[in-house]
């Protein structure tokens, strides 16, 4: 009779650090990161340490940007990764439970949609969903003190955390911020199109300065598309922080 011995197991019972690794490579959970933004659906591959695993891919933001239009962009998207075994997406407007409950820069049909219940039948993976400035701050922050996270793209995300406990819901672009208007008619896309850059980094100024009083912030991260028009220098306790957080973050929904 002649013995077999696998190559999986030496004979003498030990396995190699190579083989080890590669065992826990393959049981390794791999993370779908969704980004929806007013102009662009992005997704990214994570591994489980948050640790990006492929480039990350873009499609625009469909228009109209229905519940449907968006999710079959990002099934169109998802098909083009390798496998994965869950989803993360970060969604610009107030997320409870995974169902939207505003969408202003998107469609009026988001509204009471349950994007998780849905994406996740459409993908056949578990899938959590959080506010897309909660997740670029779950990438940026550091865990210590108060810390105020603000988007500039299309519109104006917010999110506040306290030791790195996040504050849910924190939805400043629709309240007033001067001369009658809100944080996002005065600092979203529209108006730096309209205004122009120069008079958008006024304003942007005079609103750092605001929210600083108003939340006594240890730390201030600024992300989004737009962070590359600003031209003066910020102050020494805030950060322009790189738009891939919005991605990286989503790792942070799984770590129960």
């Amino acid at each position: 009779m002649t013995e077999v011995t696998s190559a999986a197991a030496p004979a003498n019972g030990t396995v190699s650090q190579a083989q080890t690794e590669t065992a826990s490579h393959k049981s390794e959970l791999t993370t779908l990161a969704v980004d929806i933004g007013g102009s662009g659906v992005k997704v990214m591959l994570l591994d489980e340490r948050g640790n990006p695993l492929s480039e990350r891919a873009r499609q625009k933001t469909p228009s109209p940007a229905t519940p449907e239009a968006v999710i079959s962009a990002i099934a169109t998207l998802a098909a083009q990764q390798s496998t994965f075994d869950r989803v993360s997406v970060g969604f610009p407007g107030v997320v409870r439970r995974g169902v939207i409950y505003t969408a202003v820069n998107l469609h009026d049909s988001w509204q009471r949609f349950d994007l998780a219940a849905q994406l996740s039948e459409q993908l056949e993976r578990p899938v959590r969903v959080a506010n897309d400035a909660d997740i670029q701050g779950l990438g940026a922050i550091s865990g210590q003190g108060v810390e105020l996270v603000i988007t500039l793209g299309t519109g104006f995300g917010s999110a506040l955390f306290v030791d790195g406990r996040l504050v849910p819901n924190l939805e400043m672009a629709h309240h007033r911020f001067r001369q009658k208007k809100t944080y996002e008619e005065l600092l979203g896309r529209a108006a730096l199109e309209a205004d122009g850059t120069k008079k958008w980094n006024r304003r942007l100024k005079k609103a750092i300065a605001s929210l600083e009083h108003l939340f006594n912030y240890d730390r201030l991260y600024i992300g989004g598309g737009e962070t590359k028009q600003i031209t003066f220098t910020l102050p020494a306790n805030v950060e322009i922080v790189p738009n891939v957080l919005g991605l990286l973050g989503g790792i942070a929904l799984w770590r129960d």
